[in-house]
């Protein structure tokens, strides 16, 4: 593990317009000679902070035109130290080079600082896991978040270590791998079990009107509207009896994200009828459920502390090599043993 305390110097970037570039913007001109490793929003910044010199006098206005022959100098001050602090958090690390690191996150653990969450969370590990490591972020020494797991959701997450590593995977989870090759499943343990195997929920997300910190299925064309895409299957059914007489009490139902919304899995399966097992957000009406099961697989359930999902696939392509990278958790523990006892006792009650 790399000191998080260790500092670096400035970085030191000296260019010569050509006479093509002439008429040119500065800032566009940096931006296009110093991709993928500088964003033009990062690069304007350095301008206004005084860090961009022209022929040796420091240079603040990022539309200046260029004429040719000029001499540019920029300077990348040191990754400021990151506003969050570094903690020591166990990770389960499944793969780490100096662009990214992929976990296995666990249930419990929050991703990001926030309200209700000043410290004890994933950001707050990964800088003291990594260090030195980050060479920044926007000119900040903290790990880049590109996607996020709930809280309660277990699983396969990457975040990005430099800027260009955070600008692709960006750019990838935006896209939503339409032109990509991003791939996401989940394994989601539901009530009930949808009637096909497979199947599409299409419905647009947006702000619960009851709680603003949660999401509902909501007219298109209302302002908050989100396009959002689920695709599953139906991997195994419990408590169904051979002659179908009985319907299943539970399904285990991989999604696979065709778009990237909050909560967007939990509402869309709660939306078709099926919401997850322990979710008390988007599953309330469902908890009595657990009074009708075999009294051990009702305890179980009742004591299951979470929504019972797991990121379980992550697949994409590396930001700076090119490499098809592919990663997979198996179910945690608890969600192991919930499942196992549907197996067991799913058909009781």
């Amino acid at each position: 593990m790399s000191d998080p305390d260790s500092e670096a110097a400035p970085a030191l970037k000296e260019l010569t317009v050509g006479d093509e570039a002439a008429g040119q913007r500065i800032d566009q001109w940096l931006a296009a000679r110093l991709a993928p490793d500088l964003s033009r929003s990062r690069i304007q910044a350095l301008i206004r902070d005084g860090q961009v010199s022209v022929d040796g006098a420091a240079e603040r206005a990022r539309g200046r035109r260029l004429a040719g022959g000029e001499r540019v100098r920029l300077v990348l001050p040191a990754p400021e130290p990151a506003a969050p602090a570094a903690e020591d958090i166990p990770l389960a690390v499944l793969h780490e080079d100096a662009d990214l690191i992929v976990i296995d996150k666990p249930a419990g653990l929050v991703v990001h600082p926030g309200a209700g969450n000043p410290s004890g969370t994933l950001v707050n590990a990964l800088i003291r896991h990594c260090g030195a490591s980050l060479s920044g972020i926007g000119g900040v020494r903290r790990p880049g978040i590109v996607h996020r797991l709930d809280k309660d959701t277990s699983g396969v997450l990457v975040v990005a270590k430099n800027d260009r590593a955070h600008r692709a995977l960006s750019e990838a989870f935006a896209d939503h791998g339409r032109t990509g090759d991003l791939e996401r499943a989940y394994d989601a343990l539901v009530w009930g079990a949808p009637p096909r195997m497979t199947g599409t929920v299409d419905a647009t997300l947006g702000r619960s009107a009851s709680d603003r910190t949660r999401r509902a299925v909501v007219p298109e064309g209302r302002g908050d509207a989100r396009h959002a895409v689920t695709h599953f299957t139906v991997r195994e059914r419990f408590g169904e009896d051979a002659q179908g007489r009985r319907p299943p009490v539970a399904a285990l139902v991989e999604c696979r994200l065709e778009t990237g919304r909050t909560h967007q899995i939990r509402v869309h399966m709660a939306h078709i009828g099926h919401p997850l097992i322990g979710d008390r957000d988007y599953g309330r009406a469902f908890l009595t459920k657990a009074n009708k099961l075999a009294p051990p697989l009702g305890e179980m359930v009742r004591a299951f502390p979470r929504q019972a999902l797991h990121a379980r696939l992550l697949a994409f392509r590396h930001p700076a090599t090119g490499e098809l990278m592919r990663f997979e958790a198996p179910l945690p523990p608890d969600l192991t043993e919930l499942v196992e006892g549907f197996r067991r006792w799913g058909g009781e009650g």
